[in-house]
């Protein structure tokens, strides 16, 4: 099966989710969020699985969602370079395929991962847990491990894996007027996926596809919590 080739920003958007309430950012606390990940609320993840375009077994991966403590929480994202041979060119997470190193542990590989990529000691990590595992087109079952990160220097990304390093606030990614919906069919194969473009000073950090669809999890879970338990 051939690998799909489009621009997601040519994709027209098909629904905004104007409806939806946004999760109240500002009344986040670390000691909250510790609570909603040792109890989960009842919830459900909205997206799972990407339609796949390789074929052959799934390869475990897990990449890090860092929260990153500033005035306000901040998650930490990646432009992969354009020649890496899987989503080259596309705003990630820091992760990567578990190595038998990890011993099958999806936190120790998202933490090798983010050292790895942007320089992000474990020390500066605490991870909170982990959200439902999601099938990219790719092949993966990517395992998202959530982690507050209170950095105590910069970031050092390396380029043979990360072109730019840049912060998104928590509080535009958990707001769904942010989140579009798109559709494309190619051949017989419809595709639907959610983009959150962000304004980074003039310039647009276009988050789409398995990251967007990672980030909409977090947000029906986060919502979910501030609904079922006690306020922050």
């Amino acid at each position: 099966m051939s690998r799909p080739s489009f621009d997601p920003r040519q994709v027209p958007v098909v629904a905004v989710d104007t409806h939806l309430p946004r999760v109240a950012v500002e009344r986040l606390t670390p000691a909250w969020l510790r609570q909603v990940f040792q109890a989960p609320p009842p919830w459900t993840p909205e997206l799972r699985a990407e339609p796949r375009w390789v074929d052959g077994p799934a390869r475990s991966a897990a990449v890090l969602v860092p929260l990153v403590w500033r005035e306000g929480p901040q998650v930490l994202l990646t432009q992969r370079p354009l020649h890496l041979p899987t989503h080259g060119g596309q705003v990630a997470f820091p992760g990567g395929k578990l190595d038998p190193a990890d011993g099958g542990d999806p936190v120790r590989c998202a933490l090798r991962e983010a050292a790895e990529e942007v320089g992000m000691p474990p020390a500066w990590v605490e991870p909170l847990g982990a959200l439902p595992t999601y099938s990219t087109g790719s092949g993966f079952d990517i395992t998202p491990v959530v982690a507050l990160v209170r950095p105590e220097g910069t970031w050092r990304p390396d380029p043979r894996e990360v072109d730019e390093v840049f912060e998104v606030p928590l509080a535009h990614l958990m707001d769904p007027r942010h989140h579009r919906h798109h559709e494309l069919v190619l051949g017989d194969v419809r595709r639907r996926w959610l983009s959150m473009p962000y304004d980074d000073g003039g310039t647009e950090r276009f988050i789409w596809g398995a990251t967007a669809g990672m980030l909409r999890n977090l947000y029906r879970f986060l919502l979910a919590a501030s609904a079922a338990m006690m306020p922050p």
